[in-house]
Parts: C-alpha cells; sequence; structure tokens
C-alpha cells in the first residue's frame, strides 16, 4: 500500500496561485492568478504571508453580487 501525505491545501490560507487554480476547477473556466489577486486586493484579503483564505474569499465576492458591485 503506498503512503498517503499529510501534506494538502489549506483553505484558510492559500496562495494566490492556488486559489486561481481551485477556483477555475471549481468553475469549469479559466480563471487567473490576476483575476484572484485584484479581488482579493479589493477585499483586503491577502495577508501579510500572502495567503487568502478561500472562504473569506467567497464570502466577499457574495457580498460583491448581493450590492451589486
Amino acid at each position: 500500500m503506498g503512503e498517503q501525505s499529510n501534506e494538502g491545501l489549506n483553505i484558510s490560507a492559500l496562495s494566490v496561485p492556488d486559489a486561481a487554480k481551485i477556483l477555475a476547477s471549481a468553475y469549469g473556466r479559466q480563471v487567473t492568478e490576476a483575476q484572484v489577486r485584484e479581488v482579493a486586493e479589493d477585499g483586503d484579503l491577502i495577508r501579510a504571508d500572502g495567503t487568502i483564505n478561500l472562504i473569506q474569499f467567497a464570502a466577499f465576492l457574495a457580498k460583491a453580487v448581493t450590492r451589486g458591485d
């Protein structure tokens, strides 16, 4: 039996490139790092270490959509 890695993605601390890959996969369309970075910067979601919380990112987008931004 093969070894399983304990490493995985932490949705509360994703790099912008990883977030873009996850979102692209989830939406079935291209999502660029630049798009993720722009939204994250608009929402002040990028932490000092350069990571974002995917839940906060999604909540920010949902709030923007409901406000009509």
